[in-house]
């Protein structure tokens, strides 16, 4: 759920144009989600639903213990399996994520200079 609100609220924020409807907001009412962390989170999202399609328990250790703040140990009680699958699968998955990230930053954003 925490995940949904998150993302959620980042792709809001991805889509809104620079003072397009923007509102006057105390700085101590500010958010505190950066722009940067709202892109990043939302490429984690989608990341995320990659991996779930092809391995759903390591990307439900990653959505308990990342967005839920789990500790391995209640990720394996919640999971039902050994505290060593619960390690093993959150250290796949990183490294799975972070292959996937590092591809998404590499690819171009946008046009390039020369097709304008």
């Amino acid at each position: 759920m925490m995940r949904r609100i998150l993302v959620d609220h980042a792709r809001a924020r991805c889509v809104e144009k620079r003072g397009g409807d923007a509102q006057r907001v105390a700085l101590d009412d500010a958010l505190v989600v950066a722009d940067a962390k709202s892109a990043e989170l939302v490429a984690l999202d989608d990341a995320l639903k990659a991996l779930a399609e092809i391995d759903p328990r390591r990307a439900e250790v990653v959505e308990l213990r990342y967005f839920g703040g789990l500790s391995n140990e209640e990720v394996a009680e919640v999971l039902k399996v050994h505290t060593n699958t619960v390690t093993r699968d959150w250290n796949m998955a990183r490294a799975w994520l972070y292959k996937e990230l590092s591809a998404a930053e590499a690819e171009p954003k946008g046009p390039r200079a020369e097709d304008c």
